[in-house]
């Protein structure tokens, strides 16, 4: 390696350092994504059924039922003794959201 690269290198070193995350990252963006599942929980409540015979509505639905049963995926997780239980339990999670949002197709 020539002391040309070797300065180069060191230059980028210098002048790209590590750059920490601030300590409470984790906690906001925890905090945002529960607000925004929240807001997502509310508008999926007052949707309107009729509305969701055009497919261009499904969108926003499907998003919030996706980011409920992920939020839920911890608390399932620990019940589940295995894979198979953990991907059942899933399923019904999902299962459960489609009743919720068409109560009508039990």
């Amino acid at each position: 390696m020539s002391a040309g690269t070797h300065d180069f290198e060191a230059l980028l070193r210098e002048a790209l350092p590590p750059i920490e995350p601030p300590a409470d990252l984790v906690q906001r963006l925890e905090s945002t994504l529960i607000n925004l599942t929240e807001l997502a929980q509310e508008e999926l409540d007052a949707w309107e059924l009729s509305a969701m015979r055009d497919p261009r509505n499904w969108v926003r639905p499907a998003a919030a039922v996706v980011v409920r049963v992920r939020r839920r995926h911890r608390s399932r997780k620990q019940q589940s003794s295995n894979l198979f239980e953990l991907a059942e339990r899933t399923l019904q999670d999902f299962a459960d959201e489609a009743r919720r949002i068409l109560p009508d197709r039990r």
